[in-house]
């Protein structure tokens, strides 16, 4: 019979502010599909940015659900990780919305750089033509290489506890009696190269946005065009850099977690928690109140509750 585990305060206090992450961004990309899934009811047709939007809100709020899952069961109740498949369906499923959230977020800034970009490359100019019809084929895309992914993480893992390799609990989950990274070298190179390549195309995605609205920008300046369209291109640049900077840190934190997935520092274990759960949350803020529709809805939904509230 399995021993009883006692959850330390560290697995504790892990369990309390990630849960406040989580339920928090989960809370705000559900709030983002129901006014996005709404109004695809009422007017039967969504555009390319809310299609992209809806898809990265989705797969924020399953990452987060597999992740809060994964992370309560590990501190509170690690032994069932042991009662296959349990532990392979929650890395899979992870996986699978994870990766989707990266690629579907770098479809998004690759969505902004070509539709607000301005160009004369003729490239550039037959992709600013094409790219609502693309858009469809790009969240598909998404979607395949994010299930090989979730495919290829199930089954190594299923492998690696197939062997019949001896786990033991020790601190937060468990610790292996035996060497297994042989069975994640591939894994975590693929991750990589997966984290990696997204990275780079949302650079230079970010960095032509970036240059085509400071270029836009300064040629208003020249002619002394003071007007509400020089606002909205640098509430534009602001929004990509802020973009690029989460993306940048969170990038980051996903390369830690590739590092220390077969180690036990905890301080950076828990700081790439911390990142990687909140996250989701302050980025699909960002994209709320950067999409009129969206930030519109928000308000008249907390100017209601705060009406109500003053009632009482």
């Amino acid at each position: 019979s399995p021993q009883k585990y006692n959850i330390t305060s560290y697995g504790a206090t892990i369990v309390a502010i990630i849960s406040l992450e989580v339920f928090a961004g989960m809370w705000i990309n559900a709030f983002i599909i129901c006014v996005l899934c709404i109004g695809w009811v009422k007017k039967r047709t969504l555009n390319s940015n809310e299609k992209i939007v809806l898809l990265l809100g989705c797969s924020r709020f399953c990452s987060l659900c597999f992740s809060w899952i994964f992370t309560f069961v590990s501190k509170i109740y690690p032994y069932c990780l042991l009662v296959h498949p349990i532990f392979p369906l929650l890395q899979g499923g992870y996986t699978v919305s994870n990766c989707c959230n990266l690629w579907v977020s770098v479809c998004l800034c690759g969505f902004y750089c070509i539709k607000i970009a301005n160009f004369r490359n003729s490239f550039f100019i037959y992709l600013k033509v094409k790219i609502d019809k693309t858009v469809p084929w790009l969240l598909f895309g998404s979607l395949i290489c994010s299930m090989i992914m979730g495919i290829l993480v199930y089954n190594t893992i299923d492998k690696a506890l197939c062997k019949n390799l001896n786990f033991t609990c020790h601190g937060d989950f468990w610790k292996e009696t035996i060497r297994i990274e042989e069975y994640f070298y591939l894994i975590n190179f693929v991750t990589g190269f997966s984290y990696t390549t997204a990275f780079i195309a949302l650079i230079f995605s970010a960095l032509f946005l970036l240059f085509s609205l400071w270029r836009h920008k300064r040629n208003m300046q020249t002619n002394s065009m003071d007007s509400p369209s020089m606002e909205a291109h640098i509430r534009a640049m602001k929004s990509i850099l802020s973009f690029f900077i989460m993306y940048s840190i969170n990038f980051v934190s996903l390369i830690l977690s590739l590092v220390y997935s077969t180690t036990y520092s905890n301080h950076v274990t828990f700081l790439v928690y911390l990142i990687q759960h909140a996250y989701p949350g302050v980025h699909s803020l960002f994209l709320i109140f950067s999409n009129p529709k969206l930030e519109k809805t928000l308000l008249r939904i907390l100017s209601c509750l705060k009406h109500k509230v003053c009632r009482r």
